[in-house]
């Protein structure tokens, strides 16, 4: 399901801060790439100080003025660049959307990040003091990021009303934050969470944006987390669509385990195209 074409190249790098991210100015860890053993090989970065966001462009003769930027998780302690990062973007930028993959500030670790996350997330007391600094950091870096494609929408061919995210685990609960709390240049004008982590707990706002839920129902956390969140899209009247298939897990982006949940991503297309049939917001793949 990857797109190994030329355009799936990433055409350019762009800070979310550039003269230094707020809050974060004094950090002094160095952000590195790894692989990871869990148990199959997983690509990540760790330690991003400076976030910013990866532009991969479509075709001209395929593009359809929709972007996409793309939140990877990893239990804020990384980001999953590839699985849930570089080939999400090849998907979409293969179907005439912009992608944006975003790297967001994170937790500081050291080499053996295995068992530091073991560690944190088995404490919830101190996982939560770790991160109580650095929500509002990441909440800002997605806003940010909404902000900058918006603003720079005419230089990438995008339409400004035509912005959406998509966020995996970690990263589906910074793109449900950012639904629930934005101003009018940050709003996205569509959000899809991926088997998410859970977002904070604040009212639906008036101008929430469509909303597309998607997990498997072996995935105790993210089923949850999906079935609150439509309760809360449709108890506010607004737009919302949940998929949970039966098996799948936690964390499979597009990885395929021989499971209906290996199709996830066609869903989305589906519901991409049902927001506005006239004007398609993606191209057949």
């Amino acid at each position: 399901m990857k797109s190994n074409t030329s355009e799936s190249r990433p055409t350019q790098i762009i800070p979310l801060w550039p003269v230094g991210a707020p809050g974060s100015e004094n950090w002094e860890q160095q952000e590195q790439e790894m692989i990871l053993q869990m148990p199959d090989s997983l690509k990540v970065i760790r330690n991003v100080t400076q976030p910013s966001l990866t532009v991969y462009l479509p075709e001209t003769s395929t593009a359809t003025g929709t972007a996409v930027i793309v939140c990877p998780g990893g239990a804020w302690h990384f980001l999953s660049i590839d699985l849930e990062g570089t080939d999400i973007a090849h998907w979409l930028q293969s179907r005439g959307i912009t992608a944006f993959i975003l790297k967001y500030r994170l937790l500081r670790t050291g080499e053996d990040i295995l068992s530091e996350i073991k560690t944190h997330l088995s404490d919830s007391h101190k996982m939560d003091a770790l991160m109580k600094p650095l929500r509002p950091l990441i909440l800002a870096d997605g806003q940010q990021a909404v902000r900058l494609v918006r603003q720079r929408a005419t230089e990438w061919g995008i339409d400004p009303q035509r912005i959406g995210m998509m966020g995996f685990s970690a990263g589906g609960m910074l793109t449900g934050n950012i639904a629930l709390q934005h101003d009018s240049e940050s709003r996205p004008d569509f959000s899809a969470l991926i088997y998410s982590a859970p977002c904070e707990a604040v009212p639906v706002p008036e101008d929430a944006p469509p909303l597309f839920l998607l997990c498997a129902a072996d995935d105790d956390m993210a089923s949850g987390v999906s079935t609150q969140l439509y309760a809360k899209w449709r108890a506010s009247g607004h737009p919302v669509e949940m998929h949970i298939f039966s098996k799948g897990g936690h964390g499979f982006g597009l990885r395929q385990q021989g499971l209906p949940s290996d199709t996830w991503i066609e869903r989305f297309a589906d519901w991409l195209q049902m927001l506005n049939p006239q004007e398609p917001f993606i191209s057949p793949g």
